[in-house]
């Protein structure tokens, strides 16, 4: 009796614990059956930037090409046999690192090289993880970039190869600097504009958005995928982790940090009673010191070991995208009634282009409202349009000059057939000073607030006021 009852027990214990286990198989596969939408997002976004640094690559290397062949034509005029021991080759090999990019696939194999990007190794390492032809589509795709990008730092590599030969040229011929030397500046700035751009295709892909961030806490709860990326991830293949990787016995005969505080503490004490006060000042003024360097750092572009340092000032502008150079804005003036006009408020909205940190030009338009005549004549109307170009320069801090070309249809017109007359639109040139005010709203974070001399409005009939006073905002 006592032994069929232990083994009914027995037998009801491994159901429950086939149960179980399977109930947690389930749930581990429902953790990894992603929607398709996950691994169409990571296509496209590898995809994009395949092709963004891709295209942006062919340019350069272009570019770096005529630069060089130019050298070559100015350097060969006067020293032929060393144009040709310079320059033997180079077209070549500019041709054949073209040629690598366009057609690698990320097939020949993948090396951790460079700044470390967390991201894209766990990216790599859950697509490796998930079966299915969604997941190795994604992959595929991935190694695709990830092998673009091991060419676009062979590719830098390369380049500082060259300047460094023809740096070694110059100086050892200074009297050919005055001859060489724009054009060698001018690759010094393609190489770190270049850079730049790579670094910031990188930053990209390392920057996991909502979804992608849900994919890795899940999976990171799973003790398979754990285990997988400790024998499969880029850091597990540059350290070559042991098999008992965080298991406690392999921290047999390491110090604790007890005993490592206790060492320190020791010497502390032996230091006497200024011991502890001299320790806290030390590691204050390193961590100021670390401070300053995470600073330049981060002003330079970013901490990866391949940093190119500037020998000029840079336009942090050039590498961004066209349309991430654009900068929106509106703005508003009030003109107070007279004998022609009642009173009128413009409205105006602009586009403008950052051609660097300190410049922007753009164009824009208004329409003019008007209020009538007074508080007791309170009547809206259609007053005018305007077309408008401007230009702002920064003179210091916040301050910029400003400028402008206007053309404005001050009259009042109900039907838009008579914006049609030309002779009817006047012009303005606008000449001021500019000042932009960062308030801690959001909405109005960037007011600017503009005082501008009309230098054409002498010569406009009716006469207009010669002094514009406007208030905008801007916005990226």
């Amino acid at each position: 009796m006592l032994r069929s009852r232990a083994a009914f027990l027995l037998l009801l214990a491994i159901l429950s614990y086939a149960c179980f286990a399977q109930e947690q198989s389930e749930k581990a596969d429902a953790a990894v059956n992603f929607p398709s939408r996950f691994f169409n997002r990571i296509r496209q976004k590898t995809a994009s930037l395949d092709n963004q640094l891709t295209r942006q690559t062919e340019k350069y290397l272009q570019r770096l090409q005529r630069r060089e062949q130019r050298l070559y034509k100015k350097l060969y005029k006067v020293d032929s046999c060393g144009a040709k021991a310079l320059f033997a080759g180079a077209a070549d090999r500019y041709a054949a690192l073209g040629q690598k990019l366009a057609s690698d696939t990320g097939g020949a194999g993948l090396h951790l090289s460079g700044e470390y990007q967390a991201y894209t190794d766990s990216l790599q390492g859950m697509l490796k993880f998930m079966k299915g032809p969604q997941a190795a589509g994604a992959l595929t795709q991935l190694k695709t970039l990830e092998g673009k990008m091991q060419d676009a730092d062979q590719i830098k590599a390369y380049i500082r190869e060259r300047k460094q030969q023809i740096s070694q040229y110059i100086q050892q011929h200074a009297n050919l600097a005055g001859l060489l030397g724009k054009d060698y500046q001018g690759m010094n700035q393609e190489l770190f504009y270049y850079s730049q751009q790579v670094r910031q295709y990188k930053g990209m892909l390392n920057d996991p958005d909502k979804l992608e961030k849900q994919a890795l806490a899940i999976l990171s709860k799973l003790p398979a995928w754990q285990s997988f990326m400790k024998q499969n991830s880029q850091l597990a293949g540059l350290f070559n982790l042991p098999a008992n990787y965080g298991d406690p016995g392999s921290l047999a005969g390491l110090q604790t940090r007890d005993q490592v505080a206790a060492i320190i503490n020791q010497q502390v004490a032996s230091a006497g009673s200024g011991g502890a006060a001299a320790l806290q000042a030390n590691l204050q003024s390193a961590q100021s010191q670390l401070d300053g360097y995470k600073d330049k750092l981060s002003r330079l572009g970013g901490g990866s070991g391949d940093m190119d340092m500037p020998d000029f000032k840079p336009n942090n502008q050039k590498t961004k995208t066209f349309w991430r150079r654009l900068e929106y804005g509106t703005n508003f003036q009030t003109t107070r009634n007279n004998y022609y006009f009642p009173t009128t408020s413009d409205f105006g909205l602009s586009v403008g282009y950052k051609l660097s940190e300190k410049s922007i030009v753009g164009v824009g338009a208004s329409y003019k409202l008007g209020w009538g005549n007074g508080i007791q004549h309170v009547a809206f109307s259609s007053q005018g349009l305007g077309l408008r170009s401007f230009i702002d320069w920064r003179l210091k801090g916040s301050f910029y000059v400003s400028g402008g070309f206007e053309y404005n249809y001050a009259k009042p017109f109900s039907p838009y057939q008579q914006l049609r007359a030309i002779q009817d639109w006047t012009t303005s040139g606008l000449l001021g000073i500019s000042k932009v005010i960062s308030l801690k709203s959001r909405v109005f974070k960037k007011t600017k607030v503009q005082l501008l001399w009309d230098f054409m409005s002498y010569g406009q009939v009716p006469k207009t006021q010669p002094l514009i006073f406007r208030i905008g905002y801007t916005w990226k």
